[in-house]
């Protein structure tokens, strides 16, 4: 077995604005029947909680678009210093 894949992280069956859903749920019913509910675990959905406290699913697609955005933001500045490098490099030359 390839090292990446035994050391890989599972992904989740749910996304994250479905656990916010889920997390609701424990308000009104119990851990235990909840995960039963689910599928999960009671360490799962307490792992849950502890990374999406007080988050609500409007909070949860917020996050995504700036996270998104966050990332195309990265993207256009790492490409712009490339290019400012790459002038650099060229205006260094002695022609």
């Amino acid at each position: 077995m390839p090292l990446q894949e035994r050391y890989c992280i599972k992904k989740s069956r749910y996304n994250d604005e479905q656990i916010v859903r889920i997390l609701r749920e424990t308000d009104q019913d119990t851990v235990a029947n909840v995960a039963k509910r689910y599928g999960v675990s009671d360490a799962s959905i307490y792992a849950w909680q502890k990374r999406f406290s007080g988050m609500e699913v409007d909070d949860m697609k917020r996050l995504k678009t700036l996270e998104s955005e966050n990332a195309r933001l990265k993207k256009l500045l790492a490409e712009r210093d490339l290019e400012i490098e790459v002038m650099k490099e060229i205006a260094a030359r002695k022609w």
